[in-house]
């Protein structure tokens, strides 16, 4: 904020640290900390310390004058919500343990949200009766709240974090589309003007629903998300949104179904070398259990099952793969051996779209020490359902191309969705159409994650200094260093003084007793983009001006200092 007071770093609450903490495992979460940003206070949650609060507040800022730039409408909605709202949806159950909830004294069920959907639903309920009060777009920076199971790498994964969340309702599909456009140009603004890397990717809803909805991705390497990108067209996907196009092919001229020993052989790696074929030529059959029923997953032989596809594919039931006792109480099912011929209305069996009709596999015969070849799909077994459920791996075709995909790692920062009538369903949300009678709302959902862009700016522009703050959302314009000396102290605070009255942001640093090498360390690790030391020339009034990004230099009067600053 212009104008605001010299920070002075003697009366700064933040200690800098020497040394990485111990429990770090990512870049940002070892600078954040190292730099007096954030400190832990418990698994995650985190305290944002004075100058990560002015981080925190800088993206908070953008994304509130980019929602209303679209002419959304900013509200405050508890972060203790009742049960019944949740109950209605069924995701009281289906967010299962990454739920908190508790009980007030008198037993009455609450949970801490996750995100606001059905709130948001009720609220327009209760303030909209018709079509002209339609279409609306309102949102919310709040805490949320989900109990992860290992919450790790520092504020990127935490039990407690910081997001906006908007909600969109329109009474047209055709309203939902447009303010789903709107909300996807603001989110570009967003991250175009915070400085980050980004990918817009299609992804899956998970236990949101709906139907359209794509992901923004931030590159980085302590992201958790992997996506696939196309170096020859625009397309860009989570690998879990990525398709296999169907496609059967002519098993006329493939021999019949063929029984062949193969001792010691109940992996396809030993399948394949004591056959002398390619791992691809052969079935893979994982079995898993959906809510306590065992389910063969095919997929060909060369590729790993992506268990969150099964899952996702399978939700809200529980999948869990089978154990020892499972195979001991199912005599049909010789471990190692599993085929999908015979499998009859036993075992429920889906496929990878790869094991198409006609394809024709070696694969276990459901006797030990014994697989079948010339198996072909559709003719010796049938699919039940067909599932994308392998592992993406580089080089797979493009959906849309065919180009060869290449993987990266990624840093969720933002997800828009197209819900559609899912809880306006649920919770009965109507208002009177231009007819007079009831139209049912259609919405959107949008959340961008305002804690989580801090450490993904942290991982995407940090160098072996330490952090390196875009301008706009550094915790200071200019760091201005006092050297030692009472009389550059004295010139650092006169100019800091002077930067403030032209309208910048200042952090000095004043500290007595500390030495200028861990000054200008600090000043490295802190990131503010431009460093001003008062230093060997302060007595002829030059000052030392340093990019912190590009590391250039330069010295310069005060006066030229304060022009090129404000300039």
């Amino acid at each position: 904020m212009a104008n605001a007071p010299v920070q002075r770093m003697s009366q700064l609450m933040a200690k800098t640290l020497r040394d990485d903490p111990a429990d770090a495992e990512v870049l940002s979460h070892k600078l954040l900390v190292r730099a007096g940003y954030v400190r832990r206070t418990a698994a995650g949650i985190w305290s944002w310390l004075p100058l990560g609060k002015k981080v925190l507040s800088n993206v908070e800022r953008i994304v509130r004058e980019e929602m209303d730039a679209i002419g959304a409408q900013e509200v405050l909605l508890p972060a203790i919500l009742p049960r019944e709202p949740y109950e209605a949806t069924g995701r009281w159950e289906e967010y299962g343990p990454e739920l908190f909830r508790l009980q007030d004294r008198k037993g009455g069920d609450y949970l801490l949200g996750p995100t606001h959907e059905e709130i948001f639903t009720l609220l327009v309920k209760d303030q909209a009766s018709s079509y002209k009060d339609l279409p609306v777009i309102l949102y919310q920076i709040q805490n949320k709240y989900r109990d992860e199971a290992r919450p790790r790498a520092g504020v990127l994964r935490g039990r407690e974090f910081l997001m906006k969340d908007s909600y969109s309702f329109d009474t047209e599909d055709e309203g939902l589309a447009q303010s789903y456009a709107l909300h996807r140009q603001a989110y570009q603004r967003v991250f175009e003007r915070l400085g980050l890397d980004y990918r817009i990717c299609a992804a899956t809803a998970g236990a949101m629903g709906g139907s359209k909805s794509e992901e923004f991705l931030a590159p980085a390497a302590a992201g958790e998300d992997t996506f696939a990108d196309c170096p020859n067209c625009d397309f860009a996907a989570n690998t879990e949104a990525i398709t296999y196009e169907l496609k059967a092919v002519d098993a006329s001229a493939v021999a019949a179904l063929e029984e062949i020993p193969t001792p010691d052989t109940p992996t396809i790696e030993t399948l394949a070398a004591f056959l002398g074929v390619e791992a691809s030529a052969t079935l893979k059959n994982l079995l898993v259990k959906v809510d306590g029923e065992i389910v063969a997953v095919g997929v060909p032989g060369d590729r790993e099952v992506d268990l969150d596809k099964v899952e996702a594919h399978f939700a809200p039931a529980a999948v869990e793969m089978v154990t020892e006792a499972d195979f001991a109480g199912r005599p049909d099912l010789v471990r190692g051996y599993v085929g999908p011929q015979g499998l009859g209305e036993k075992v429920k069996y889906i496929a990878d779209p790869r094991v198409a009709p006609g394809t024709a596999w070696i694969t276990g015969a459901n006797k030990a020490q014994t697989h079948a070849r010339n198996v072909v799909a559709g003719r010796d077994f049938e699919v039940s359902e067909y599932v994308d459920v392998v592992v993406v791996q580089d080089g797979d075709p493009c959906p849309k191309c065919g180009t060869g995909l290449v993987l990266d790692r990624a840093i969720e920062i933002g997800h828009i969705f197209q819900l559609g009538r899912k809880y306006a369903d649920a919770l009965k949300l109507d208002v009177l159409g231009q007819n007079g009678k009831p139209v049912r709302v259609t919405m959107g959902s949008y959340g961008i994650g305002v804690s989580r862009a801090v450490a993904a700016l942290a991982e995407q522009t940090a160098d072996e200094q330490g952090l390196c703050w875009p301008a706009e959302v550094a915790p200071a314009d200019v760091h201005v260093v006092a050297a030692g000396k009472a009389l550059q102290t004295e010139l650092a605070l006169d100019v800091s003084e002077k930067l403030r009255a032209a309208g910048l942001r200042v952090l000095v640093d004043d500290r007595a007793g500390v030495s200028p090498g861990v000054k200008f360390t600090d000043a490295e690790l802190i990131g503010v983009p431009k460093i001003l030391v008062a230093g060997r020339r302060s007595a002829e009034g030059v000052l030392e001006l340093k990019d912190r990004r590009t590391g250039e230099r330069e010295e310069l009067t005060v006066d030229e200092a304060i022009a090129r600053l404000s300039a």
